[in-house]
């Protein structure tokens, strides 16, 4: 592959993150409401999550992107997951991607106006904030682990020492949630390709995806004109390439597979989305045809959850049928999984 052609295929890559990202600040000017305070909502909706435990219930937690009710654009919700068009319960809450497992959350928000910049908040099962930290950049994807013990935050960026000035590039934090605090950024974590360590300056992470012991992590790594898919730990702080061209990868709660975005043309048919068994590394391919550019999120062992515009939709995980809408005026979707009580 000649430099010129990794310098154009590392372009295209730029362009779409700028392109995401210039969306993203339109649509936050445009629908951007007041911030300041916690958002005005009954006392009782701190507990909607406390009772759904109680009650061995999983449940949808999203961004509730109604716009008839301006006032509460962008504040998380909660809602039923047999039937998500029931009411939804809005919580004291407003953020631009959220996730929550194991009664810890991540939350990227806007500051309290819009040239304040974002910050991270992390915050409990009753959605008290118990650290926040000021980030640069535009939010991206957001993940928690499924023990609650770690979580994740990608942020469109700009300033990295090899991209064109102007332009952007992201960068992913890891966090311990147990603490409240920062891990490190990935581009520290030592990579390898092929028994090689990756030291090229252009490294990119995004997409971080958890496995159910917590330590081991999935997330996309872009160097050249190549993206591929890395698996690490992260108290080892390193990972190695496992897969090409995946990118932000979602684990199933089995942990056998992977639900991923993968590019398979250029212009308006960039990504199509698909699943890729861990075992035999078999890549099926999904029934959604529109463009996704989202980290899916699994609703079960069989189905796939995605934003298309401002809603949810779902499609199965086995290449079978069509996709449905799951819930109207909403993003960034989430499975609060009930936990198994113990044994005895």
């Amino acid at each position: 592959m000649s430099a010129r052609r990794r310098s154009q295929a590392f372009a295209a890559f730029i362009l779409v993150c700028v392109a995401v990202a210039a969306t993203a600040i339109g649509l936050a000017a445009r629908d951007s409401v007041p911030t300041s305070g916690a958002p005005v909502v009954p006392a009782a909706a701190r507990d909607v999550l406390v009772r759904a435990q109680a009650d061995e219930r999983s449940v949808l937690l999203f961004r509730s992107l109604d716009r008839r009710q301006p006032k509460t654009y962008g504040q998380v919700a909660v809602t039923s997951l047999d039937d998500p068009s029931k009411p939804r319960r809005l919580v004291p809450l407003r953020c631009d991607r959220v996730h929550f497992q194991a009664g810890r959350g991540v939350c990227i928000a806007r500051g309290s106006s819009f040239a304040a910049g974002f910050k991270v908040k992390l915050f409990g099962e009753r959605f008290r904030v118990q650290r926040e930290f000021a980030v640069k950049g535009v939010p991206s994807r957001a993940r928690v682990s499924p023990d609650g013990r770690y979580g994740s935050v990608t942020l469109f960026v700009g300033g990295h020492s090899y991209a064109v000035a102007g332009m952007f590039s992201t960068q992913t934090t890891l966090i311990d949630l147990e603490r409240n605090m920062r891990i490190g950024d990935l581009e520290s974590f030592s990579v390898s390709h092929r028994g090689r360590r990756v030291t090229a300056r252009d490294r990119n992470f995004w997409g971080v995806t958890f496995a159910p012991d917590s330590d081991t992590f999935y997330a996309t790594m872009a160097t050249g004109d190549k993206t591929y898919l890395v698996r690490g730990s992260v108290s080892k702080r390193r990972a190695q390439t496992i897969h090409e061209n995946i990118e932000c990868p979602s684990l199933s709660p089995d942990g056998t597979r992977i639900g991923y975005k993968k590019r398979v043309g250029t212009g308006t048919k960039l990504w199509r989305l698909h699943v890729l068994d861990l075992a035999t590394m078999r890549e099926t391919q999904l029934a959604e045809e529109r463009v996704i550019d989202d980290q899916v999120e699994w609703l079960d062992g069989g189905r796939l959850l995605y934003r298309v515009d401002e809603e949810v939709w779902a499609v199965a995980a086995n290449g079978s049928g069509r996709p449905r809408r799951f819930a109207a005026s909403g993003d960034s979707p989430g499975v609060v999984r009930a936990r198994t009580p113990p044994n005895g």
